[in-house]
């Protein structure tokens, strides 16, 4: 009998675990009873007229006796799948629903996944807005630059519930997070540190925009992509490159690294040398984010530099850059103040909620789920953990109180119940 690699084992195991005990991992639930003839005649005809007759009457009706305002559309074409790259809207179905996993288990949101079939951007457009009186949010997902800036930018324009590509901002949330608190243990600051980012992507645009919108310095950043160094002397630069371009004889990588305080890579696996780490700053912070492959290893860049702070998208290192810390909450916080869109300063909140939750005490819930015996803020604790229980209580008030402050809040910020541990 062969036996298996380890490669195939996770493969048969990953297809088991989607397979089994029923295929897919979400479903829908039933809220009310249907046990009686009466509960069904108050469920479908002639009770459901009721509910119908209000929400007519009143549109915002919608949101206390249907589950809209609890229910959020993951929406793909495909284009951009994980690492994967663009496999098409059907093959992109189980991280959609994966992705409403997520939203369940740490926010209680509901998901239904919609895979779109669309020529082109203006077709997925005209299908996402026309679906906005079913749901309280959507989470675009896995749809590829630059057709994802000119699509959230569209519908968030036509849409009046909240529009948000996540692996736009989802990963500029947690990279802003960790960023803030490695260059506060660093004895750095946002507002005069140097940063360097490869990989001016869906996430690269989204982070650099959140970062300039919390303080970075324009004339401290240089950003590299596939022709170099972006700079003013390149004039057929793409939109979401144009404003990055900067004023520098820097050229390449190596050359933007010098002296600088902070790498960001959304990029490519083994791009960060070295000797270009061995070139930056005194206490350099370094987020070398290509999954599953980072810019450079840990074990690497530990030996050449042991006044470093570093982080990536593993879940094997630690400070890993994980989405799952931001969308469930900014999200939940939308939702229940009934938010119309997501803004700059609701993406800021979530940051500083986040960075703050890291700097306190962690609680002996979090140790156990982690088998630690402790975890404090310091080099390989920058962020919260996504099993942490005060996520729920804190990023989604942060989120709505800034929603209420720029005026997109329907009404006054309710938390929502979440159901009992274990009761999911």
């Amino acid at each position: 009998m062969t036996q298996r690699s380890d490669a195939e084992q996770r493969r048969a195991e990953a297809l088991d675990y989607h397979a089994h005990p029923q295929p897919g991992k979400i479903a829908t639930a039933i809220t009310k009873p249907t046990e009686t003839a009466r509960d069904l005649a108050l469920a479908y005809s002639p009770g459901v007229a009721e509910p119908v007759r209000a929400i007519a009457a009143d549109p915002d009706a919608a949101w206390q006796y249907t589950a809209r305002g609890n229910l959020v559309a993951v929406i793909s074409d495909g284009s951009a799948i994980l690492g994967l790259g663009d496999l098409g809207p059907l093959a992109s179905k189980p991280v959609m629903e994966g992705k409403g996993v997520l939203f369940k288990r740490f926010a209680d949101i509901d998901v239904v996944d919609l895979e779109v079939e669309a020529e082109n951007p203006q077709a997925f457009i005209d299908t996402v807005r026309r679906l906005e009186p079913s749901f309280g949010g959507i989470n675009l997902e896995d749809i590829c630059a630059p057709r994802c800036f000119e699509i959230e930018a569209a519908l968030s324009d036509v849409m009046d519930i909240p529009v948000f590509h996540d692996d736009q901002h989802g990963t500029a949330i947690i990279i802003a997070a960790g960023l803030t608190n490695a260059l506060r243990l660093q004895g750095k600051r946002l507002d005069e540190a140097k940063l360097v980012l490869v990989g001016a992507g869906a996430a690269g645009t989204a982070t650099l925009n959140l970062l300039l919108d919390m303080g970075l310095k324009r004339e401290n950043l240089l950003v590299v992509d596939r022709v170099g160094v972006l700079h003013e002397g390149l004039d057929d630069l793409p939109e979401h490159h144009r404003r990055f371009a900067a004023a520098t004889e820097a050229r390449t990588l190596a050359e933007a690294l010098v002296g600088a305080d902070a790498f960001v890579g959304l990029s490519a696996p083994n791009l960060l040398s070295e000797e270009m780490l061995a070139s930056m700053a005194d206490k350099p912070v370094v987020f070398a984010l290509a999954n599953p492959d980072p810019e450079i290893l840990p074990e690497l860049a530990h030996q050449v530099r042991d006044d470093l702070i570093m982080a990536t998208g593993r879940s094997d290192y630690p400070n890993q850059v994980n989405n799952v810390l931001a969308f469930p909450f900014i999200f939940r916080g939308a939702l229940d103040c009934r938010a119309r869109r997501i803004t700059a300063n609701m993406k800021i909140a979530c940051v500083e909620a986040l960075a703050a939750l890291a700097r306190e005490a962690v609680p002996e819930s979090v140790l156990k789920a982690y088998d630690l015996d402790a975890m404090a803020f310091g080099p390989e604790y920058i962020l919260p953990k996504p099993f942490d229980p005060r996520l729920i209580e804190r990023l989604p008030a942060a989120v709505a109180k800034a929603a209420e402050a720029d005026g997109v809040a329907r009404t006054p910020y309710r938390p929502h119940a979440m159901p009992e541990a274990g009761s999911q």
